[in-house]
C-alpha cells in the first residue's frame, strides 16, 4: 500500500492531467486550423494517458479516482476559449506548461512522463510564439525559441485584464471603507467612491498611454540605430551575431556560418539583433497607446464600481455591509481568475484574495475611524 503522502501525490497528478486534457480537447474543438487542431488532439490524448497511469495507481490502493475535468479552473478556461478563442488563453497555457515542465522530476514512478511534459511545453511555446519558420537555420531557430517567454509575458491579455480590475476593486474598496470609518454620511461616501473610480481610472489610462508611447518611441529609436549600424558597419554586426550564437551553444564555425547567412538578409539580421541584443520584440511595437489607455480605464472602472454600488440603493450600516459582501464576492472572482496563471487552486486563490482585501480595507477603516474621531 502506498503512503498517505504518495496517495496525495497521485491525486494531485491525476487532477493536473485531467485539467490539461480537458483544456486541450476544448482548444482542439475551437481551433479552425487543421494542423493545430491535430496537435491539440494529440496533446489531449497524451494527457489522458498520463491521467490513466495515476488513476490505476489509486485503484491499486483501493481508491476510486475522481475526475477533475469539471473543476472551477477547468470550466473557466474552457469558457474563455469558447468566448475569445484559443489565442487568448494560449500565453497563459504556455507559461503554465513551462512552469510544470519538470514537475515529474524526482518521481521515479512517473516513467517517461517527465520527458513528455518537457516535450509538451516545447510544443505549446512554439504555438504561443506563432509557430516556427522551417526555412531558418539551426541557430535562427534557437534564437526564436529562446524568445517565446518574452512574448508570453508581454502579451498576456488575461493577466493584464485581471490585475487591472483588481487594482480598481481594492483601491476603491479601501478608499470607501476609510471614509466610512470616519463616520461620513452616505452621500459623501458615494461621491468619494465615484470620484475615486474616475480619478483612478484616469490615472491608470494616462499611465498606460505614457508607458506605451514612451516604450514605442524608445524601441523605435534603438531599432533605427541598430539598422544604421548594420548598414554602416556590417562586419561588426556579423561579429555580434556570431557571439550570440556562440553563447547559445554553437561551435565557432557553425556560429560564424549562421551569422554570415543571416547578414545576407538585413531584415532578418535586424530582427535577430533587435531580439537578442536589445531584448525587444519587433512584433509588439505596434500597440496603440489610445486603445491601451481605453482598456485600462474600463478595467479599472469595472473593478472599482463594485464597492460603490450598494450606496446607490441603500445607506448607512446596510450599505457598508453590502459593500463588504459585494467586494468579497468580486475579490473571490478575481482570485479564481488569478488561479489560471499562478499555479494554485481556485479555492486557495479566491480565499487569499479575500483575506488580503479585507485586511487592507480593515486597515483603512481603522485609520478613518481614528482620524474621524480625532477631528470631531
Amino acid at each position: 500500500m502506498a503512503s498517505r503522502q504518495e496517495i496525495k501525490r497521485y491525486k494531485a497528478n491525476l487532477s493536473d492531467e485531467l485539467h490539461s486534457a480537458a483544456l486541450y480537447e476544448t482548444l482542439a474543438d475551437a481551433e479552425k486550423d487543421d494542423t493545430r487542431k491535430q496537435v491539440y488532439g494529440d496533446l489531449a490524448r497524451s494527457e489522458r494517458d498520463h491521467a490513466q497511469v495515476w488513476a490505476d495507481k489509486l485503484r491499486a490502493n483501493g481508491l476510486e479516482p475522481k475526475g477533475a475535468g469539471h473543476a472551477v479552473k477547468t470550466r473557466l478556461m474552457k469558457a474563455l476559449v469558447r468566448l475569445f478563442g484559443a489565442s487568448f488563453v494560449l500565453p497563459t497555457l504556455a507559461a503554465a506548461e513551462y512552469a510544470d515542465r519538470n514537475k515529474y522530476e524526482g518521481q521515479p514512478d512517473a516513467g517517461r512522463m517527465s520527458a513528455d511534459e518537457q516535450h509538451h511545453a516545447a510544443i505549446v511555446r512554439t504555438l504561443a510564439h506563432g509557430g516556427g519558420d522551417t526555412d531558418l537555420s539551426q541557430g535562427a531557430r534557437i534564437a526564436a525559441a529562446e524568445q517565446w517567454h518574452k512574448g508570453v509575458g508581454a502579451g498576456n491579455d488575461l493577466r493584464a485584464a485581471v490585475l487591472g480590475a483588481n487594482d480598481g476593486l481594492v483601491s476603491n474598496f479601501c478608499l470607501i471603507m476609510g471614509v466610512a470609518g470616519a463616520g461620513t454620511g452616505n452621500k459623501a461616501i458615494l461621491l468619494t467612491g465615484l470620484a475615486g473610480l474616475i480619478a483612478g481610472a484616469c490615472s491608470m489610462a494616462l499611465g498606460e498611454w505614457l508607458s506605451v508611447t514612451n516604450a514605442r518611441e524608445l524601441a523605435r529609436t534603438q531599432i533605427a540605430k541598430e539598422a544604421q549600424e548594420i548598414k554602416e558597419t556590417p562586419e561588426a554586426e556579423e561579429h555580434e551575431l556570431t557571439l550570440i550564437y556562440r553563447a547559445k551553444g554553437l561551435d565557432a564555425n557553425e556560429a560564424k556560418r549562421v551569422a554570415s547567412q543571416m547578414m545576407r538578409d538585413p531584415d532578418k539580421a535586424l530582427d535577430t539583433l533587435t531580439r537578442e541584443e536589445l531584448g525587444l520584440d519587433p512584433a509588439e511595437l505596434g500597440g496603440n497607446p489610445w486603445s491601451a489607455a481605453g482598456v485600462s480605464f474600463c478595467l479599472f472602472s469595472l473593478g472599482a464600481i463594485f464597492p460603490v454600488m450598494p450606496f446607490l440603493w441603500t445607506r448607512d450600516y446596510n450599505a457598508i455591509v453590502q459593500c463588504v459582501v459585494l467586494s468579497m464576492l468580486a475579490l473571490a472572482s478575481i482570485g479564481v481568475f488569478t488561479s489560471l496563471f499562478n499555479g494554485r487552486s481556485a479555492g486557495f486563490s479566491a480565499l487569499r484574495q479575500i483575506v488580503i482585501g479585507l485586511i487592507a480595507a480593515a486597515f483603512t477603516f481603522g485609520v478613518g475611524r481614528l482620524f474621524g474621531v480625532s477631528v470631531s
